[in-house]
């Protein structure tokens, strides 16, 4: 952090992407949304044909949009590890980045679950999936892991939400007093009459560190729960107690890669090296490397079980992957997630912007392609050999699967022109308390 930023400074900079209209802003917007409408039309598609448009084929009924959600619930873990965990731990690279990293959980989650509601088809009677009295009295099945999966996500996003906003607090109020008219009446609601006292601060970092110790079980819980999804089924390639660890870590190595997509070009394009920087890129990278390191060693483990247990169902399923018709979605997650990632151990790479961006793109689209071998192969192989088929999702499920990036992207971007991207109060604890001549100079 430099030494020559100060108090004014830091609200001066951060505040700049509220205030400054950049074409850059305008420029994504429009392809965000050309890509949000593609993916409407095709969700339009849909709802009037039917769920025939896609590329489902007997017994693959779990495709691109399963995939999908399984990777958004993944992306959103890296926030809420950023800035519970590390705020618990005290790790002080976290400053930087565990705002826009908190934002990025709550559009990934909000962007995961539209899409049980594509899946099943008929969107409109996706209320039955939400337990509650109803006249006909029907209630769901408690036992399934799809129903866990609504109480599980519900709740993240919940925790995640106030977590969110309750950090927002002090920053919300920095930028209400620097607005005028009806935009200083909206901060002034939202900053809930902070005045920054020392009562208001005590019971602020109660509140910080209390969701903090809530969030953090939930980074393990959630993802936990959506890989009971395959494991609690007896599909081969499933049925396996590796799963809950497996996923989580590959939720964590997703998610902090697209971090660093995210914030990258948001410190080039609003100029905020000098509170994002190359240092926060490192420390994301080396976490990378450890839960890769994790999920490399998970994809070893599930062949050797497969092979050691015997079964020939689940053997041939694995098998299948490497040589079979899906042997290039094999090929693409291991190089993706395994090797690439590798040149990070090279400082060189690993304090490079280009290096940072393009391999943190790579491990994303990697982790999406991890999802999709476990589904597709899995389901399109399994016990009857009769029943084997080959699924090729249609243009509809890649559509849909576009405008769904589309609508993360419109969320976050609106978020940095709406909020601080960096957390302003955080910033200001990192550097030297001006001297009294110093603030009586800022005040004339």
């Amino acid at each position: 952090m430099s030494s020559e930023l100060t108090y004014s400074r830091v609200n001066r900079d951060v505040m700049r992407p509220l205030f400054d209209m950049g074409m850059h802003w305008f420029g994504l917007m429009g392809i965000v949304v050309l890509g949000l409408a593609w993916g409407g039309y095709c969700w339009g598609v849909q709802l009037v044909k039917g769920l025939g448009v896609a590329g489902y084929h007997p017994p693959v009924f779990w495709g691109v949009y399963i995939t999908t959600f399984v990777f958004w619930i993944g992306i959103g873990h890296a926030g809420t590890l950023i800035s519970a965990i590390l705020f618990l731990t005290r790790s002080r690279w976290r400053t930087g980045i565990y705002r826009a990293a908190e934002a990025m959980t709550i559009f990934a989650v909000m962007t995961a679950a539209l899409f049980p509601a594509i899946h099943v088809g008929r969107a409109w009677q996706a209320y039955w999936l939400f337990p509650y009295p109803n006249q006909r009295q029907l209630w769901q099945n408690f036992k399934s892991p799809l129903m866990w999966d609504v109480f599980a996500v519900s709740t993240y996003f919940t925790v995640s939400t106030v977590f969110f906003f309750i950090g927002l607090i002090p920053d919300i109020a920095a930028v209400r007093d620097t607005t005028k008219g009806i935009t200083h009446k909206v901060y002034s609601a939202m900053a809930l009459g902070w005045r920054g006292t020392d009562r208001q601060w005590r019971h602020y970092m109660a509140a910080y560190g209390f969701f903090a110790a809530l969030a953090t079980p939930l980074v393990l819980s959630v993802h936990s729960v959506v890989s009971w999804d395959f494991a609690m089924a007896v599909t081969p390639g499933w049925h396996s107690t590796l799963f809950p660890p497996y996923f989580v870590a590959g939720a964590i190595f997703s998610g902090c890669a697209m971090v660093i997509t995210l914030m990258l070009p948001l410190a080039k394009a609003f100029k905020l090296e000098e509170y994002i920087h190359v240092w926060h890129f490192e420390h994301l990278a080396k976490l990378c490397l450890f839960t890769g390191g994790i999920l490399t060693y998970a994809y070893g483990t599930e062949y050797f079980i497969a092979w050691y247990s015997d079964n020939p169902y689940e053997w041939d399923v694995f098998v299948d992957r490497v040589v079979g018709k899906y042997w290039w979605v094999f090929l693409t997650m291991v190089l993706c997630n395994c090797t690439l990632p590798l040149l990070w151990w090279f400082k060189k790479i690993r304090t490079s912007m280009v290096g940072l961006f393009v391999i943190s793109v790579i491990i994303n689209i990697g982790m999406w392609f991890e999802r999709f071998n476990i589904i597709a192969s899995s389901l399109a192989h399994s016990f009857d050999p009769g029943a084997w088929v080959y699924y090729t999702p249609t243009y509809i499920e890649w559509g849909i699967m576009i405008g769904s990036f589309a609508w993360f992207f419109i969320w976050f971007l609106l978020f940095v022109k709406i909020m601080p991207s960096v957390a302003i109060a955080e910033v200001k604890e990192t550097l030297r308390p001006p001297l009294k001549h110093e603030e009586e100079h800022a005040a004339k």
